[in-house]
């Protein structure tokens, strides 16, 4: 199947720059089983779901992990610090290797330093290559993670303009972050999640709607665009995930109850689908790194209902809602969406995807 039939026309006033206030005031459009997209909003979440429904969300939490450099000519270099590879101390100086994503009008080459903020230097070791992608060492007064804590800024999607001294990248940090994050690793937001208020999920609670937790550290390569042309020749950068017990338990008890699990987004999706099945008609819980590709003729094992954002034509994202709700039906509804003025990507509106067999109240 070719790249380009996941092809849709965006204005480009359409891509959401800010998030909405307060969070679950997005538009929520929903897309049933049969009939047209109707639309509401995401605080309606508890009139759309029904007690026994288990929604899984995403707990990884955003690294402030873009951070501004310098070359010793002045140059300015961004470096995405993407994965810690190796590292040691000694004599008061930690020295660490991260792989990194450089931006830089002029690419620094293996063997260039770079001046980083507070007293760090790194020093590309390796690359770069394709994308900006290298090897770094970096030395300095403490870890990486320090260095990130005090000087580096949310790694927003390439479409989020934000200057480097943007007043409103001091909000983002906050706001580019889901309010059940826990486990810091991902240099993306699970952008599905970040619609849900604590009130959000109290309400569906009372609903009886119950809550469980999955990880998967969104990496680097969520950003990247697909340069193939055909989806049998699509490669996705690995990822780390795991499906607790707990999760795992209570896939499999909402599935023998007769009700639905809703995965809160394409992330959550991938880390439940890319482990096996149990006896119990869960997914078997462990951890592990998942390169899983879903697109159309994917048969889903786990998941009923998902929550998810609008995302970037001709992506993976895109791919793997058109594998769960069918190519045609998806697109219809982006042009929906389109002309209806929803908001798009990261900070925009959401969907709630039926698969064709559901009943939606």
């Amino acid at each position: 199947m070719r790249v380009d039939l996941f092809d849709y026309e965006l204005p480009p006033d359409r891509i959401a720059q800010d998030p909405v206030e307060p969070r679950d005031a997005a538009r929520l459009l929903v897309l049933p089983p049969e009939g047209p997209p109707r639309d509401r909003l995401v605080r309606d979440l508890p009139d759309l779901l029904r007690p026994g429904d288990l929604l899984v969300l995403n707990d990884t939490r955003v690294i402030p992990a873009r951070v501004h450099g310098r070359k010793p000519t002045g140059g300015r270099v961004e470096l995405l610090f993407a994965e810690r590879l190796a590292g040691r101390a000694a004599g008061g100086t930690v020295r660490e290797t991260w792989r990194v994503l450089l931006g830089a009008s002029r690419a620094p080459r293996e063997g260039s330093e770079i001046e980083l903020p507070g007293g760090w230097r790194a020093r590309v070791v390796r690359g770069p290559g394709p994308g900006g992608e290298a090897h770094v060492e970096v030395a300095g007064p403490g870890a990486v993670r320090d260095l990130l804590d005090r000087h580096g800024e949310p790694p927003l999607p390439p479409y989020i303009r934000r200057a480097p001294a943007d007043p409103r990248l001091a909000r983002d940090r906050e706001r580019y972050q889901t309010v059940f994050a826990r486990r810091a690793g991902a240099v993306a937001a699970p952008t599905a999640g970040l619609h849900f208020t604590p009130r959000l999920l109290a309400r569906l609670a009372e609903r009886g709607v119950r809550a469980t937790r999955v990880t998967l550290h969104v990496g680097e390569g969520t950003f990247r665009p697909v340069r193939v042309r055909t989806l049998d020749q699509i490669r996705l950068h690995r990822e780390r995930f795991e499906v607790p017990g707990e999760a795992a338990r209570a896939i499999g008890e909402t599935r023998r109850a007769g009700g639905r699990v809703v995965a809160v987004g394409t992330t959550v999706t991938r880390a439940l689908e890319s482990r096996p099945p149990s006896p119990d008609g869960g997914p078997e819980p462990g951890a592990g790194s998942t390169d899983l590709f879903i697109g159309p003729g994917f048969r889903f094992r786990f998941i009923d209902v998902l929550l998810t954002n609008f995302h970037l034509p001709r992506s993976t994202l895109l791919m793997l809602v058109a594998a769960f709700a069918g190519r045609e039906r998806v697109l219809a509804a982006y042009r929906h969406a389109v002309a209806s003025g929803y908001r798009f990507y990261s900070y925009g509106d959401a969907m709630l995807v039926h698969r064709e067999e559901e009943v939606v109240p």
